[in-house]
């Protein structure tokens, strides 16, 4: 009489793994764009087996998330614990937190994008503990650098932690034996940038005229998504700012879909644009120049920017999403065959990770609230990028 085979153990880390793979779809996808059917899909497991580990979708994000800071957390004290000068400190850490995110890429960034539709108390915990880490890197940055203020010194950490975060928003990768250094080099650029003095900033001007009805509600849409995102706003909110009744948004535009897809385009037809005035350079280097002070200008200029780079992209059609990725990856790779050729010798794959880690940068500290107000903000990111991009 044959025996039935024996069942296969359960991994004693499945609650883990199930975590990751839905890490790596909220970083593809974003939050809304992924459901517990997706998730379990991917794990190769039903939705009942899923539900034994996590109570909702909500749930799986703040366990993701909350992991993410203890790591962070623990690479801190590590590397800060010794009594190493200041700069083998810096170096351990930057180590660190580069390793971190070459392993654990699908959660590289997703704490600081995706913790808004986590619960306020979880929200409130990740303030406070990722304030403490970056206090503490602060702490280690003005021992190495002690001509900095606390603000810079806050600055260039929050920039640091945007090329660690930047692996997330790209595929391109290299051994990983080159990887972790790369990503230490660019951060240590970054932790070594002089910031500029400050420069009194131009008048700005009124501007004449009234804007068309359809451009005020895509002004309002732009300004609410910014701020609450694209699923707490509805079309009567929109309506309301705009100074209409909800209904009446509908003659402009068919859909809340629809007003993130003329955002989209509103964005990169002016980072076109830009790009286009830049590159009428003499060489190169000078053209690469250009492009990041044109970027940096557009995009603290242009509120569509910042609104399409924080949009889930599950929100549009799939024929509008297909044709801003290729937009998108397009303008990226003008900056890389910029860089190449300015760079001759530099890997191709290095030359995007670093394109990714300057644009990152950029998008990352203008949406961050206390980074975002320093009046000197446009030269500062402005060097940053030349920093990472290696003409600093």
């Amino acid at each position: 009489m044959s025996t039935p085979p024996a069942r296969a153990p359960r991994p004693r880390d499945r609650k883990a793994q199930l975590a990751a793979v839905a890490a790596g779809l909220f970083r593809v996808r974003g939050f809304h764009g992924v459901g517990i059917n997706d998730i379990a899909a991917a794990a190769g497991v039903t939705g009942p087996a899923l539900y034994r580990h996590f109570a909702d979708k909500q749930a799986i994000l703040t366990y993701v998330v909350l992991g993410g800071i203890d790591d962070m957390e623990a690479v801190t004290a590590t590397a800060l614990a010794d009594s190493d000068p200041p700069a083998q400190q810096v170096s351990a850490l930057l180590t660190g937190l580069a390793t971190q995110a070459v392993e654990r890429r699908e959660i590289a960034a997703l704490w600081r994008w995706e913790g808004p539709h986590l619960p306020r108390e979880q929200r409130r915990e990740i303030r406070r503990r990722s304030g403490a880490v970056l206090a503490a890197w602060t702490k280690a940055v003005l021992a190495q650098r002690p001509d900095l203020t606390t603000e810079d010194a806050e600055l260039l950490c929050w920039a640091a932690l945007s090329v660690f975060g930047s692996v997330a928003v790209h595929h391109t990768t290299v051994a990983r034996k080159r990887f972790v250094p790369l990503l230490v080099e660019l951060a240590e650029a970054v932790l070594g940038t002089s910031l500029p003095e400050s420069e009194p900033a131009p008048a700005a001007g009124s501007g004449i005229g009234t804007p068309s009805r359809r451009e005020q509600v895509l002004a309002a849409a732009t300004a609410l998504f910014g701020e609450r995102g694209f699923h707490a706003v509805s079309m009567e909110d929109i309506g309301a700012a705009a100074g209409i009744a909800g209904p009446s948004v509908y003659r402009h535009f068919p859909s809340k879909a629809a007003l993130m897809v003329a955002i989209g385009h509103r964005a990169a037809d002016r980072l076109a644009l830009a790009a286009e005035q830049a590159l009428q350079a003499p060489d190169e280097q000078t053209g690469l120049r250009r492009l990041a002070a044109s970027y940096v200008r557009t995009l603290l200029h242009t509120p569509e920017l910042l609104v399409s780079f924080g949009a889930d992209r599950a929100t549009m059609p799939d024929r509008d999403k297909a044709d801003l990725l290729r937009v998108q990856r397009d303008y990226v790779a003008q900056w890389v065959t910029l860089l190449g050729a300015a760079f001759p010798g530099l890997p191709a794959r290095e030359a995007k990770i670093r394109v990714h880690a300057a644009l990152t940068i950029a998008n990352d500290l203008s949406r961050t609230g206390r980074v975002k107000t320093r009046p000197d903000l446009p030269a500062e990111l402005t060097e940053l990028l030349y920093a990472v991009l290696g003409l600093g």
